[in-house]
């Protein structure tokens, strides 16, 4: 009798191939091991096994599998019922969910590359001989490809000796070679808590009346705390007390002082901090209360909580009953920002059980957090983590908590599968039978509209922690102050003002401004003439701290240019504005005061984000200047000023959910503001202050906005009220493109009627050399989902049956938006 193995390949094929196992191989082999196969006539990949069986394939004769890679499964049967739900709700292969969502050290391919681990030296007695011929060759040879290797070793399968090498940490693979950023720790000093009383300060500095120089440095570190109101580093309390390290760390030696490092630590500014977080406040213990018994009713529940109003602290205390039971937690984050300021604070309560899971890890991280999960190890009981941790192979979850769950950052856009995190979390949830929270001060309209049709249970918090108020909001007409002659350059009189007295009274501010680089577009005085891009209709961005054009599309880059290349001027001149000309204009303006910026730009590296909060949390930054990654729940006890530099370009977005986003983005920039005992004040800067949504944010009245913007999405058909699937067609011909879409879009309309829009270029509608249009579907809610996607997979088959339809690539996109 035969035995026979379906493999789950990370290639985007509809059908899994099936490959002939021995019976041994079969008592052996479960679902979600990895086995090496080989593929078409050369390519060797690592699949996943779906299923054991013993049918024998149809059309084609199955091969033999090359062998299997590991000895339990890696992934658990939950989660290919999950890769299966992905597969077929978004409408892509099982590959490509595979794909996505193992690290990528799991997938060993025969097209690697492999490269020597310089950091580390390996003793060569512990490798064996096929390993020491490779890690001899990688000494001559910068790398080495699959097919190099199994030459040197005159074998077919090499890739056991790889994975052993890997596991030695003697090479990488290429993919996964980061930059290995080591973040720089400060170190600070404060005087130890035992001398916190007045007699034991009195005792100890009669006690160093005998060492002056060390009496002089607490001396100096009281009147520098005082001062500054900051924490004090070690280096200036040498200067300022003309001591030298040595002396400062006599003292810490002695125990007098104590000395601390940031990146490991947040600085506490008040003692007796964590002890109180624990205790909620009525507010919060009242929306405890409600979620856990909505909970009784619903899987799912919204929190609405608006801004700083404790929405962590109820979580912490969700995620403590659920450890309680023994069950594991998933927290989702839409920003690794977001993660950098959280891990603390959850560490603070929760120690060694909080694994960190997001893409600024490299591979072999994210491999250890996979095995703690697999293994339900107590390293890994809350799993925090960007929108890819949902991926990872939960055996006993029992909540998932969704924060900031509007959030268009959990949508997948590319590559496929295009999963929205949020909506896969709920399935996922369902799956285990575990509980969701989703919590957000800008509740997304889906959500609210489910929590309103009670599909979702809904819990509200409308106060403040600790009675805060508000931020006060106020609209600044700038066409009025352009036209009074007010403005300097972006800022208004109104918005220095402002700033002046924020910082004079050592408060810091945020600007926000959600366009990076310095200016979008560079214009020609003489002709009119902008740099475009050669590879995508946009004009070129002009970023001055490079100085050179690029394009946010596709990378392009060019040094700035002198003059016109149209007309040959020199007379150039740059329209619009970004986070850089900003930061530019505020150090002018302020000269005294500390700028730093936070956009794509200053946070490449795997630490990038954290430096920069780190830093504001030291009070080292006065202004920060930044896009929207700061409108993400993120925690500043110091900002009391938050200017919106132009809430217009937002606003005028050619997108159903332009006017839904911009409220969103708004508040939650101004949510940044006055985080403690005082009011907070949010100036936005706009050309059109009577714009509905700008009333209702500056009044932050939501359910005004859900109100007015339902209604239009009653009116044009669109989410919640009506499913969305998006279809784009590419092609580098754009002839080609027209025709294909066109025929494509006749085909749909003879089985959906009107409510196929389309086909239609977009706003930008060639990137990278790739000429788009898009066909838009409406799905109204009587209508099934799953024919729907039948038969749009049906005419997508014939699609591809006419050749000269062949070459055009199609991206499905289920829940676009």
């Amino acid at each position: 009798m035969n035995h026979f193995i379906d493999v789950i390949i990370p290639v985007p094929l509809k059908k899994l191939f099936t490959y002939g196992i021995t019976a041994s191989e079969a008592d052996f082999l479960k679902a979600g091991m990895r086995v090496a196969v080989p593929f078409g006539k050369s390519k060797i990949y690592t699949g996943i096994v779906y299923r054991v069986h013993n049918e024998p394939p149809t059309a084609y004769d199955a091969k033999d599998i090359q062998q299997i890679l590991d000895d339990a499964p890696i992934v658990n049967q939950k989660q290919l019922q999950l890769w299966q739900w992905i597969a077929n709700y978004y409408m892509c292969t099982l590959g490509d969910v595979m794909r996505a969502a193992l690290p990528s050290a799991f997938i060993l391919e025969s097209e690697t590359v492999v490269i020597k681990n310089k950091t580390k030296t390996i003793d060569e007695t512990v490798l064996k001989d096929d390993e020491f011929l490779v890690y001899e060759t990688l000494h001559h040879q910068s790398s080495l490809k699959i097919h190099d290797i199994s030459n040197i070793l005159d074998k077919k399968n090499v890739l056991p000796v790889i994975k052993r090498l890997i596991e030695k940490e003697a090479i990488f693979v290429e993919e996964e070679v980061y930059e290995k950023y080591k973040p720089k720790l400060v170190r600070y000093a404060k005087l130890h808590s035992n001398f916190s009383s007045e007699t034991a300060l009195q005792k100890l500095l009669d006690d160093l009346n005998r060492a002056p120089k060390q009496r002089q440095v607490i001396m100096t570190l009281f009147s520098v705390s005082a001062t500054t109101k900051k924490p004090v580093k070690v280096s200036d309390l040498a200067t300022e007390s003309g001591t030298s390290t040595a002396i400062i760390k006599s003292l810490i030696d002695k125990g007098i002082l104590e000395e601390y490092y940031i990146q490991t630590d947040r600085v506490q500014y008040s003692g007796g901090e964590n002890e109180a977080t624990k205790n909620l406040n009525e507010y919060q213990e009242v929306a405890l209360k409600e979620i856990k018994n909505a909970f009784n009713k619903h899987a799912v529940t919204l929190l609405h909580g608006v801004t700083s109003s404790g929405k962590t602290e109820v979580y912490v205390k969700l995620i403590e009953d659920t450890l309680n039971k023994g069950k594991q937690v998933l927290y989702l984050l839409p920003e690794i920002a977001l993660t950098a300021q959280l891990i603390t604070r959850l560490q603070e309560y929760f120690g060694e059980q909080v694994a960190v899971f997001h893409s600024k890890y490299s591979s072999q991280e994210r491999v250890e957090v996979w095995n703690h999960v697999l293994n339900n190890s107590g390293k890994a009981k809350i799993v925090l983590g960007a929108r890819s941790s949902i991926f990872l192979p939960f055996d006993d979850l029992g909540l998932i908590v969704v924060d900031e769950e509007h959030e268009q950052s959990f949508k997948q856009f590319d590559p496929a599968p295009r999963y929205h995190a949020r909506d896969t979390a709920v399935v996922l949830a369902n799956m285990h039978e575990a509980k969701i929270l989703l919590g957000s001060a800008t509740p997304s309209l889906e959500s609210y509209f489910n929590a309103k049709q009670n599909k979702y249970g809904f819990v509200e918090i409308t106060k403040r922690y600790n009675d805060v108020l508000m931020p006060d909001m106020e609209l600044v007409d700038i066409k009025d102050k352009f036209k009074k002659k007010l403005m300097k350059g972006h800022f208004s009189d109104r918005l220095i003002e402002e700033m002046t007295e924020t910082l004079r009274e050592g408060h810091q501010i945020i600007l926000f401004q959600n366009r990076r680089g310095f200016s979008p577009i560079v214009e020609c005085n003489t002709c009119g003439n902008s740099p475009q891009c050669p590879n995508c209709d946009v004009s070129l961005t002009y970023h001055q701290y490079r100085n050179q054009l690029r394009c946010h599309y596709c990378g392009y880059n060019s040094v700035m240019i002198k003059d016109c290349k149209a007309c040959g001027s020199a007379e150039l001149d740059s329209k619009g504005f970004g986070t850089e000309q900003i930061e530019e204009e505020v150090k002018t303006l302020f000269p005294d005061y500390k700028v730093a910026r936070m956009d794509l730009d200053t946070t490449r590296g795997k630490f990038g984000y954290e430096k920069i909060i780190t830093a504001l949390e030291q009070q080292e930054i006065d202004i920060l200047v930044g896009t929207q990654m700061l409108t993400k729940g993120l925690d500043f006890r110091n900002v009391k000023l938050v200017g919106i530099m132009n809430a217009d370009n937002m606003l005028n977005f050619p997108d159903f959910r332009a006017h839904e986003r911009s409220f969103q983005l708004m508040l939650q920039v101004s949510g940044r503001a006055g985080r403690t005992q005082e009011r907070g004040k949010v100036l936005i800067q706009t050309y059109n202050p009577y714009h509905n949504i700008l009333q209702q944010v500056s009044t932050n009245n939501y359910v005004a906005m859900y109100n007015e913007q339902m209604n239009d999405r009653y009116n044009y058909k669109y989410p919640p009220i009506y499913k969305q699937i998006k279809i784009t067609l590419k092609h580098k011909d754009y002839h080609k493109v027209d025709v294909a879409s066109a025929w494509l879009a006749k085909s749909l309309k003879q089985l959906f009627k009107d409510h196929v829009l389309g086909p239609e270029s977009p706003p930008i509608s060639r990137i990278r050399n790739q000429f788009h249009k898009n066909i838009l579907i409406k799905i109204p809610k009587q209508q099934s989902l799953s024919k729907t996607k039948k038969a749009i997979i049906k005419i997508n088959n014939s699609f591809f049956n006419i050749k000269d339809f062949r070459s055009v690539k199609i991206i499905l996109n289920v829940d676009n938006f």
